[in-house]
């Protein structure tokens, strides 16, 4: 039966850390307080707090959206069923693209109430305007030509096609592991085995640019698969990257360096969630106002919880 807790339990995951880092109050708002939001019970903070925390954007919408088809794709393929091809593929996207344009612009008295089940674009929700920036239009529109044209030609796709010579592993659900009692949460994209190679690959689509922070996220993907799958060596690990608007991969190869700055990274980073707890045996953190709001404007303007900081 599901329990209904004051807090949540403590959790780590990269985004967690990033959004630690990027803004305390954010991460306030994120983890804490828009706990049980989802419930008709919940005060009305609550409920607010979870609604804009389910606004998206435009950017994100649509590399939701691409995951979801590659991913379905994938397991059609690996199941000899019909797969879309590329236009098909293409309208496919613009066609929930468009429904998230009019759940925001139209049913907006649906997303107030079940803000999980309907789609709010950050774009429209604080601009008031219905309508979306050209030049963001004219982005999406030339990344979903490029993107969509560049998985099919993929290296991952190519190995996919090739389903023989591999063993496929279900990755795209929410997987953790357990550090001190702590769930460390991740969410792979794709992972195989190449038989012939006796090499292990794990695949993460991007649909924006690289990152510095792409690595630390594959070596969490490689010290999770090690443990899981009591893989000896690294050297039998394959990480890439599939950057789909330009079209290239890049494949790391891992060095145990890697996986000691990502634990590393993880324990310094869990000192610091510790620090803005108030008991840390209930995950109850300190009032809201102990959490510091960004300053930088621009980061602001990108954030869902600007009716929270600038209402009053």
């Amino acid at each position: 039966m599901f329990e209904i807790k004051p807090y949540p339990d403590l959790s780590w995951s990269l985004s967690r850390h990033k959004t630690m880092l990027t803004c305390l109050r954010k991460y306030a708002y994120d983890y804490y307080v828009s706990h049980n939001g989802w419930l008709n019970q919940a005060d009305t903070l609550a409920r607010q707090t979870y609604r804009l925390k389910k606004i998206t954007n435009l950017e994100m919408l649509f590399g939701s959206i691409v995951h979801d088809l590659i991913y379905q794709t994938i397991q059609k393929t690996l199941k000899n069923h019909p797969i879309l091809d590329e236009g098909a593929f293409t309208d496919e996207v613009r066609h929930h693209l468009n429904r998230g344009f009019i759940e925001s612009t139209k049913k907006e008295h649906l997303w107030q109430n079940r803000p999980k089940h309907y789609t709010m674009l950050h774009e429209i929700y604080y601009s008031q305007t219905n309508t979306l920036p050209e030049g963001k239009i004219s982005k999406i529109t030339d990344r979903l030509n490029t993107t969509v044209k560049n998985f099919f030609a993929s290296k991952t796709f190519s190995d996919v096609l090739n389903k023989e010579n591999m063993k496929f592993i279900e990755s795209e659900t929410f997987r953790f592991m357990k550090t001190d009692g702590i769930k460390i949460f991740i969410v792979m994209d794709l992972v195989y085995k190449n038989l012939k190679r006796n090499k292990w690959v794990i695949v993460d689509w991007k649909t924006g640019k690289s990152s510095d922070e792409d690595r630390n996220q594959l070596a969490l993907y490689a010290l999770y698969l090690k443990q899981k799958h009591n893989i000896h060596s690294l050297d039998d690990i394959i990480i890439r990257n599939e950057y789909l608007v330009d079209g290239t991969h890049v494949e790391h190869q891992l060095t145990e360096q890697d996986l000691i700055n990502v634990q590393h990274l993880y324990q310094i980073s869990m000192e610091q969630m510790r620090s803005f707890l108030e008991d840390a045996s209930k995950n109850q953190p300190l009032p809201i106002e102990q959490f510091p709001m960004q300053e930088d404007p621009r980061v602001c303007a990108r954030c869902n919880y600007q009716e929270l900081c600038f209402s009053t």
